[in-house]
């Protein structure tokens, strides 16, 4: 940790970061992930899960509170993001919304831990989805902030390999520690309390420019890039291909105990099991698509190309619904979305129109991402409670896949 202060606050974004930033920064992405999609895949839907005789009723019960969860986070990022771009000159723009989200998260997960019945369980989860967003927002602009193009691709793999990993680290020390619902809450809550005030306060901030200040005040319309054609059609892709996701993987745990009829303790180790699979595919996905975007600048061809890899998924386990098919499925969704989530990050960032609104944009980016996600399990109970079973979530999973890379391949990169 003595690393030259050179490295840890780059004057432009032509100045490369070193291993320190990379690292304060992936860590502050993995708790993130961390406490949002381990509720997502395990405590949420264990605080929620009604009797056999019953059980779709938990399934739509999961479905209100994940999409109560994402209205509220589409708001929170996009402002919060609008806000910090408009600091005042000479005074941080990133750190204090970065550090006001993660302590908003950690002490909402505290009160649903203690929350029972849908609509309570719903709006503690409706504070956690807003601390995420703000805080969501504030890192992500970091990207656009401080990093050269030739780095874009290597933070966007630390941000896609890390939603795998916190996955992992989150269920898997819940289910391996034998930590019941409330404990789990209570450990999520610290994990992001420490790792995500730390990062917040370690990575660098520098105080706003006056010259972007003036710019600011000419800019006539609020959400201007929303009118750049390839960032809206980037945008609109992105939508579609995380709600995809979010039907071939959020129910997961659903579809083991009354798809398949597992048990409830053999269900929870083979979503571990399942997830760890994902993981491994997401991380090396990640990594290998990151670093041959920098080199090749075509971020477009492997984002589409991605979206074709996470159908596949869904196609796997709609024909062949067993747990074998359903592990393959889980390796061809790992590669696909690894893929996806991170070239169409640094994508994102080489679409940005204006330098004046990167917090903002990218909040809305951030956003997309994660309303995709959750309103995924809100469609996905629909379609459980209309055909009685999930063969229809997956091949929805499928089909929306491919929309979203159709989408995406309207928009066209930079020069």
């Amino acid at each position: 940790m003595t690393e030259p202060a050179a490295a840890m606050s780059p004057a432009s974004t032509s100045t490369r970061v070193g291993a320190r930033w990379i690292t304060v920064f992936t860590l502050a992405w993995l708790a993130i992930w961390t406490v949002q999609l381990t509720p997502v895949q395990l405590l949420l839907p264990l605080q929620l899960d009604t009797p056999e005789d019953d059980w779709i009723r938990g399934v739509v019960s999961s479905g209100f509170v994940l999409g109560l969860g994402g209205l509220a986070g589409i708001i929170a990022g996009p402002v919060a993001g609008a806000l910090s771009d408009r600091a005042g000159a000479g005074r941080h723009r990133r750190r204090p919304w970065a550090l006001g989200g993660v302590l908003l998260t950690s002490a909402c997960l505290v009160v649903t831990g203690y929350a029972e019945g849908p609509w309570g369980v719903g709006l503690a989860w409706l504070g956690v989805s807003v601390g995420v967003a703000i805080s969501s927002a504030a890192f992500t602009a970091l990207i656009a902030d401080q990093l050269p193009v030739t780095q874009r691709g290597a933070a966007s793999a630390a941000v896609g390999s890390s939603q795998a990993v916190g996955i992992v680290l989150g269920v898997g020390l819940v289910v391996l520690l034998g930590l019941g619902i409330r404990e789990g809450y209570m450990l999520l809550a610290a994990i992001i309390a420490v790792v995500g005030s730390a990062a917040a306060l370690l990575l660098p901030d520098p105080p706003a420019e006056a010259r972007l200040i003036r710019e600011r005040r000419r800019s006539r319309h609020p959400l201007a890039s929303l009118r750049d054609r390839d960032f809206a059609w980037m945008l609109s892709g992105r939508l579609v291909v995380n709600i995809g996701n979010a039907l071939g993987t959020a129910l997961f745990l659903f579809y083991l105990l009354h798809g398949l009829g597992q048990d409830t303790a053999t269900a929870q180790d083979n979503l571990l099991l399942l997830i760890v699979v994902y993981t491994v595919f997401v991380v090396l996905a990640a990594v290998v698509t990151g670093i041959v975007s920098d080199r090749t600048g075509d971020r477009r061809t492997l984002t589409v190309a991605a979206t074709l890899v996470q159908a596949a998924s869904g196609v796997v386990i709609a024909v062949v619904p067993s747990f074998e098919a359903t592990m393959i499925a889980a390796a061809l969704m790992g590669v696909g979305y690894g893929a996806f989530s991170t070239v169409g990050l640094a994508f994102a960032a080489d679409l940005l129109p204006d330098e004046k609104d990167h917090a903002r944009d990218l909040g809305v980016v951030t956003v997309t991402a994660a309303l995709g996600q959750l309103i995924g399990p809100v469609l996905g109970a629909g379609l459980v409670a209309l055909a009685g079973g999930f063969w229809l979530v997956f091949v929805a999973a499928a089909v929306l896949s491919l929309v979203g890379g159709v989408l995406t391949s309207r928009a066209r990169r930079r020069r």
